[in-house]
């Protein structure tokens, strides 16, 4: 789990480990659970990259163990 950004910045780490294959729902849940209030707003409004390729929420998508997730809040400029 890689963050960026305003993710970064409310998780208070650059990485983190997730283990066990879950749902991304269920990982983002798990994070906010995590580390509060500060980083859920953010996640709400993040994009996720799963070794690359966006990854859309509610999907019930599951994220392999030794996949990596960039967790992207949207950027300003230009």
């Amino acid at each position: 789990m890689r963050y960026w950004a305003a993710a970064r910045a409310a998780a208070g780490a650059e990485q983190e480990r997730v283990d066990g294959e879950r749902t991304v729902d269920d990982v983002i849940a798990e994070l906010a659970g995590r580390h509060g209030d500060r980083l859920a707003a953010v996640l709400g409004r993040c994009s996720f990259l799963l070794d690359g390729q966006q990854l859309p929420r509610g999907t019930g998508r599951t994220l392999p163990a030794t996949g990596e997730l960039d967790v992207l809040p949207p950027f300003a400029g230009g």
